[in-house]
């Protein structure tokens, strides 16, 4: 009977709940960038474990990040990744416009 009465008390606090009131940062809100670091932190822990191992190979994977087939195709990978992540802001902020004049009515 206690856990009844708690449920229900729990589901009218949800459900009264409204979106504007929650202030927690959503999957909209966050920052839609910082998925651009994860291969660069990748790299970089590569890097670590290989270089505790054999200093030697350490520097052979420098020397091979810094190649100019390397370089180039890790700058045009940014540069479109870069295009897209602004592109899905772009959808998102349409999606979110959408949602809330057409569906909620604000």
């Amino acid at each position: 009977m206690v856990q009844s009465r708690a449920l229900v008390i729990a589901l009218i606090l949800l459900l009264s709940t409204t979106v504007p009131e929650v202030h927690s940062k959503s999957l909209f809100e966050r920052d839609r960038r910082d998925w651009l670091v994860i291969p660069d932190a990748i790299a970089a822990y590569i890097y670590e474990t290989v270089n505790k191992m054999s200093p030697k190979v350490g520097q052979f994977l420098v020397d091979a990040a810094q190649t100019p087939a390397v370089v180039v195709t890790r700058n045009f990978l940014i540069r479109e990744t870069t295009k897209l992540s602004i592109m899905a802001e772009q959808l998102i902020e349409k999606i979110k416009n959408l949602w809330y004049t057409k569906v909620l009515g604000y």
